[in-house]
């Protein structure tokens, strides 16, 4: 098949792209490069051995979106671009229901107009809010602690009304956990601009000497060492779910929402010292109040994605923090080495 990747440039994209090549596909990327660099596809290539179809361009620009569908010729779209820091979504909320939902608008058009009507949707657990019981499960009650989840909730509901409008629509939304990790390569893995918005590349960046310490952000929550605890699911197993997702929508129309995590919570403390046994280096950090906003605890109940998807995570702490390790000592400066 031929896949439209939207943000097939970014960190959970380029490596979807991995799999989508590895597995005989076709692909064709859209990508603006506002969080990204074309030298990660560059580097996508050198991995697969497979070259890509490149389209720069806006996902709010409708007739760009047109000519790429027309020109691509595509089966299916994965679509992934769109803003994704919370706290900068409070600080510029405009912007993100802007570039998010209105560009999946335009997107949406561009494929009803090409009589396209297979889509993959990068959704997220924020849309949970704040968790009413653990583990999280599909039929959740749905809400969202800040203007990105609200970004993604209102797309999930677009999506369903869309569908509900013209059931001939095959949809899977994805909810994703906490991304990290990287290829076992080495060659492609999380290069956030600025200062990092996760955990992850936080750690790194400290292991790596690039940051004093990591601030904390808490440690009286009702946990086991009182810090936040989340699902952290490895990049290439998320990617991985794409494929599945892909799949399953193969089989029928239909419009589902499915978690992609491991099922089990690690605190970020636990995270500190399974970096700091990867590294083998120390990982200071200071304890900080907590963060308006935060949840105690978020992680998934996996058991639908594996019975309707045949999906399971199968990298565990050690490996997401090894890969990512190795991307970060191999890349000290990103994709700007």
């Amino acid at each position: 098949m031929m896949i439209l990747v939207t943000g097939g440039a970014g960190y959970i994209g380029s490596h979807t792209c991995v799999e989508l090549l590895n597995e005989g596909h076709q692909v064709t990327v859209f990508d603006n490069f506002s969080n990204s660099q074309p030298e990660v596809l560059a580097r996508v290539e050198r991995i697969t051995g497979k070259q890509m179809q490149l389209f720069e361009g806006d996902i709010r620009d409708r007739a760009a979106l047109s000519a790429v569908l027309r020109q691509s010729d595509a089966s299916a779209v994965i679509h992934f671009a769109g803003l994704k820091a919370v706290g900068e979504s409070v600080v510029q909320p405009l912007a993100y229901y802007d570039h998010n939902v209105v560009g999946t608008i335009r997107l949406l058009e561009a494929m009803t107009e090409h009589g396209l009507k297979t889509l993959v949707f990068s959704s997220s657990a924020t849309v949970y809010g704040d968790p009413q019981y653990l583990p999280l499960t599909e039929d959740h009650p749905l809400s969202a602690t800040n203007p990105y989840g609200q970004t993604k909730l209102v797309i999930e509901n677009m999506l369903r009304d869309l569908y509900t409008s013209d059931p001939t629509w095959h949809i899977s939304i994805l909810r994703y956990f906490n991304p990290v990790g990287a290829h076992a390569s080495g060659l492609i893995g999380e290069s956030p601009q600025g200062v990092p918005n996760n955990l992850m590349p936080f750690v790194a960046q400290v292991a790596a000497g690039k940051r004093e310490f990591l601030n904390v952000w808490g440690r009286d929550y009702a946990t086991p060492d009182g810090t936040g605890v989340r699902d952290y699911v490895h990049v290439v197993d998320l990617a991985l779910g794409h494929l599945a997702a892909l799949k399953h929508l193969q089989t029928g129309t239909q419009c589902v929402a499915v978690n992609l995590g491991t099922g089990v919570g690690y605190s970020v403390l636990d995270m500190v010292r399974a970096f700091e046994q990867a590294s083998g280096k120390q990982v200071a950090f200071r304890i900080l109040p907590r963060r308006p906003g935060d949840v105690a605890a978020c992680y998934a109940d996996p058991a639908h994605s594996k019975a309707l998807l045949g999906w399971q995570a199968k990298r565990d702490l050690q490996t997401m923090c090894q890969d990512a390790w190795r991307w970060q000592s191999s890349n000290p400066n990103g994709y700007g080495n």
